[in-house]
């Protein structure tokens, strides 16, 4: 009987310090993906990116344009031109065939870079909405669903980075 009591009582006692604990931790998740799709200032952002994207494509086809302009000459004219003017066409195509690659690689990075210059803003509202909430309904941890990232991290959370790297150095 005693024996009962004193299981009884242990597992009373973890139950009540297992409920004490969990009341201090308190996850949550959102999922940023449609916190952002369902922001008004997303379609501007998606606006101008699509309207930037436009410019760079309309320059690439002016570009690709000119060079099959070139080649088609080239082609028609190659039996008549001398080793020197044939030099020369060769020489302008294979430019223009560099400048081209050259144009779309920038034109690749600039868009990058344009899209995080727009859409940064928007992510830095989103990540203050989150910490807001997050401090504000007492969250410890609150995990973004669509990523699987950790977006905020409440006063009472524990960063266990140090005893890891310890037990890792033993």
């Amino acid at each position: 009987m005693k024996t009962l009591t004193r299981a009884f009582f242990l597992i009373a006692l973890l139950a009540i310090g297992l409920g004490a604990h969990t009341q201090t931790l308190k996850v949550g998740h959102v999922d940023s993906n449609e916190i952002m799709n369902d922001m008004p200032e997303r379609v501007q952002v998606e606006q101008e990116l699509t309207n930037f994207e436009q410019q760079l494509e309309t320059e690439l086809r002016t570009m690709a344009n000119e060079y099959q302009k070139k080649v088609e000459e080239y082609q028609g004219n190659v039996a008549t031109m001398s080793n020197l003017i044939r030099q020369a066409r060769e020489k302008e195509i294979t430019d223009l065939q560099m400048r081209i690659q050259d144009f779309q690689q920038s034109a690749d990075q600039e868009f990058n870079e344009k899209r995080i210059e727009l859409l940064n803003p928007l992510i830095e509202k989103v990540k203050k909405a989150i910490e807001d909430v997050g401090t504000e309904e007492g969250y410890t941890y609150i995990l973004d669903a669509a990523t699987g990232v950790l977006l905020h991290i409440g006063s009472g959370a524990q960063d266990l980075t140090s005893k890891v790297k310890a037990k890792l150095t033993k």
